[in-house]
């Protein structure tokens, strides 16, 4: 452990150098997640080439429910597609009416559309109303949607947005669906979070700063939102002790997507290492095939579970995160 513990620190403080002044870090795009070997975590015959489509092949989802944040472009659209075309009824939800519909409209399959926009708290409890008006269990919720290194610095609720957008509004919808996931044969929560998650600060989660006044740091304030994703993941996982529910976190790669829409100049294509089908696969993998199946509070990577920052299994880190977040959601 001690080695990994030291490969880690010495990865976190290479990406953190790198990237501070970059519009787009190298370092993340060309660095690997350490697999984890020898753990006895089942692992897939897929990898950093397989794509969506590969990973479900031969699945019957049909009967199955699933909720897709995020639907209306890149990994969100894709995910949703090849879900729906394995028989899943998906429920895709995107920041307007038009973007849901129109994006649910181009699926073969079952696809409905739902309003979600994770900055608006009254937003993400109208599309937990309407999701749970349908009466169906989730089987798959996929927590997908995200903003990514906003320029400056933006506050939602008196709070830094990336943290709002990418962990608070997922938060608050997966807590408000669990009654619908516990009634699924098995439900999956699944957390699109990031290898970025090793450029979050040094202390994981800097609770004095999620207003941004000690300091705003795009790359940084973006790997804390990640690392959150993480932490909830895991921290869920433990509470779901003893059910039928699992939840898990991973990284689907560098792909070129709107969320790439903030750095504000073009990016150079060799940063990007996954063509979109690729990038959807971990978590189509991770959120439909029967090996992952048992596995929960794993943070997974090319399709496998994978080497995680030391800071994403602290479990005194993960439980102030959710008594925090609960605080912040109820104001």
């Amino acid at each position: 452990m001690a080695e990994i513990s030291g490969f880690q620190s010495g990865r976190r403080l290479f990406l953190q150098a790198a990237v501070l002044g970059a519009a787009f870090p190298r370092a993340w795009a060309e660095a690997t997640d350490a697999a984890v070997y020898g753990s006895g975590l089942p692992r897939g015959p897929f990898g950093r080439e397989s794509t969506a489509e590969e990973v479900t092949a031969g699945l019957d989802l049909s009967g199955m429910t699933a909720v897709v944040t995020g639907c209306n472009s890149g990994l969100g659209y894709e995910t949703m597609r090849v879900l729906a075309s394995r028989g899943a009824h998906v429920i895709g939800t995107a920041r307007t009416e038009e973007k849901a519909r129109q994006a649910c409209s181009g699926v073969a399959g079952q696809a409905t559309p739902v309003v979600l926009e994770l900055s608006d708290f009254q937003s993400v409890h109208a599309c937990a109303d309407a999701i749970e008006a349908l009466d169906r269990p989730i089987d798959m919720l996929i927590c997908n949607a995200g903003i990514m290194a906003l320029p400056e610095l933006q506050l939602v609720y008196g709070l830094e947005r990336q943290f709002v957008v990418n962990h608070l509004g997922h938060f608050l919808l997966v807590t408000r669906l669990l009654e619908s996931v516990s009634r699924a044969k098995q439900g999956r929560v699944v957390m699109v979070s990031s290898r970025a998650h090793f450029m979050a600060p040094d202390s994981g989660i800097d609770f004095d700063n999620l207003d941004g006044a000690v300091s705003y740091i795009p790359w940084e304030a973006y790997g804390r939102s990640k690392l959150a994703n993480g932490l909830f993941a895991a921290e869920l996982s433990r509470r779901m002790a003893g059910t039928r529910m699992t939840a898990n976190s991973l990284h689907p790669g560098v792909i070129k997507t709107n969320l790439a829409r903030h750095l504000g100049r073009e990016i150079d294509d060799s940063r990007f290492d996954k063509t979109i089908p690729q990038g959807a696969a971990t978590q189509c993998y991770v959120a439909a095939h029967p090996i992952p199946a048992p596995i929960s509070g794993e943070y997974f990577s090319d399709c496998n579970p994978a080497q995680a920052s030391d800071l994403m299994y602290d479990e005194a880190l993960a439980a102030r995160l959710w008594s925090v977040s609960e605080e912040l959601v109820k104001r």
